[in-house]
């Protein structure tokens, strides 16, 4: 098994906390340990040995020094620094596992922790104190990070409606700089290779799904939507040609370059709202936003715009229209999803990221705090959410730098009438760009 290079392994980010010595060397002995196994055993012996130490807590031949180790740790009675120990020793595994693409051991990695050992009586104070750390590992928030990585790559996982969008949830994983770095990596990884599969199922699926091939040999729909879906993806790919949302947001760049912050505010809320034709929406929007741009970074006011302004403006503005402070649904955000207009929010969050690709990364992970809001209710309770969240998916995937969409007419009869000719058709070609 390949394996990440030790010293790109062991580098560590631990909260900010004053860690004892031997706590420290209680931690490397471990770390070292595991990436041992990875270097030189097969997967089945390393899980066996993760298994043997973190959840049986039994000591071998082959695991003396990491078992004293681990055993200096739970004797310091702090479960802060067990939590991270055991977490980081998961990712050292995951990151290790996502690189050679063995996604089913990550699968019974995961598993190890529902082993029915586990919730057998102790009866010395090491091992009450072990099994209810391990417990509370499993109710924490670190373990369904870590259920993330078994997500499926075509989207039917049957667990919570929020695994749909584990590309994101994981974004926020591989930006949270209190991640072990591991942890970071693998996340980044399995995030893009999610969004990758999901753009690949979306392509193959709306090419094929109006052929004349029999049902069982096409495509599965890889969206929320169901056949709904296509009518969807070609009013998104309608909007081409010199008024694409790329043509205009390249427009927008070349007329503001030269502009003071001032200015610039006020020419960027005139492009956010420029394709909404609903004008109550457009006044009411302008009213709100306007209020948060007129006051942000007045100090800027008289200087020219520069990449790092045009970045925090529009990391800020993603902000207004995404979550608060505190990670709850901003204003804007309630107030566009309460008249149902899930499309219109989405189209906005492109036209930033079109002007300022570099905020992608900050968008996606404010759609990952939403997310997590929104995971307390059954998805019954928070339908439209989720069709925002389908919404922002299928949106972003088309618009993806690597893969192109086309409507073909399959029309035959000219008309001199434009109103005649509706989406129905037309037919969707997609090209997968190198």
């Amino acid at each position: 098994m390949d394996v990440i290079s030790e010293n790109h392994q062991s580098e560590s980010h631990l909260p900010i906390k004053n860690l004892s010595s031997q706590t420290k060397q209680a931690q490397e002995t471990i770390y070292q340990f595991l990436l041992e196994l990875v270097r030189t055993k097969k997967t089945t012996d390393v899980l066996r040995e993760f298994k043997n130490l973190f959840i049986d807590y039994d000591c071998y031949t082959s695991n003396v020094a990491a078992f004293q180790a681990l055993s200096t740790i739970i004797s310091a009675n702090d479960e802060q620094d067990f939590h991270y120990t055991l977490k980081r020793s998961c990712y050292i595994l995951v990151n290790n596992l996502e690189t050679v693409r063995k996604y089913h051991v990550i699968q019974e990695l995961v598993e190890l922790f529902s082993d029915s050992k586990l919730k057998k009586k102790a009866l010395s104070q090491t091992l009450i104190r072990h099994k209810t750390w391990i417990a509370n590992f499993i109710d924490s928030a670190s373990y369904h990070e870590l259920k993330l990585f078994t997500t499926r790559y075509d989207g039917s996982s049957k667990d919570h409606w929020s695994h749909r969008y584990a590309s994101y949830l994981l974004v926020s994983q591989y930006t949270n700089t209190n991640n072990p770095l591991e942890q970071r990596e693998a996340a980044r990884r399995r995030s893009q290779k999610l969004k990758d599969n999901f753009k690949l199922n979306l392509a193959m699926y709306t090419a094929h799904a109006k052929s004349n091939a029999p049902q069982q040999q096409l495509p599965p729909n890889p969206t929320d939507f169901g056949d709904e879906v296509l009518r969807f993806v070609k009013r998104i790919v309608a909007k081409q040609g010199p008024f694409s949302y790329a043509n205009v947001a390249h427009i927008f760049i070349e007329q503001t370059k030269d502009l003071s912050y001032r200015c610039f505010k006020h020419s960027l809320q005139k492009y956010l709202i420029c394709s909404v034709s609903n004008q109550e929406l457009v006044k009411t929007f302008n009213k709100q936003l306007l209020n948060k741009l007129d006051k942000l970074y007045e100090n800027y006011h008289d200087r020219q715009l520069n990449k790092c302004l045009l970045l925090r403006t529009c990391n800020r503005v993603i902000h207004y229209l995404t979550v608060e402070e505190q990670s709850e649904p901003s204003g804007l955000f309630i107030l566009l999803m309460s008249q149902g207009h899930a499309l219109t929010l989405v189209i906005l969050l492109l036209k930033i990221v079109l002007i300022c690709p570099n905020s992608r990364v900050h968008l996606e992970t404010c759609i990952a705090r939403l997310i997590q809001y929104y995971t307390q209710f059954p998805s019954d309770k928070c339908q439209w959410a989720i069709n925002f969240f389908e919404v922002f998916h299928i949106t972003f995937a088309i618009h993806a730098d690597n893969v192109k969409y086309n409507l073909i007419s399959m029309n035959k009869q000219k008309t001199n009438d434009p109103s005649a000719v509706t989406l129905d058709s037309y037919r969707v070609f997609s090209q997968l760009l190198s």
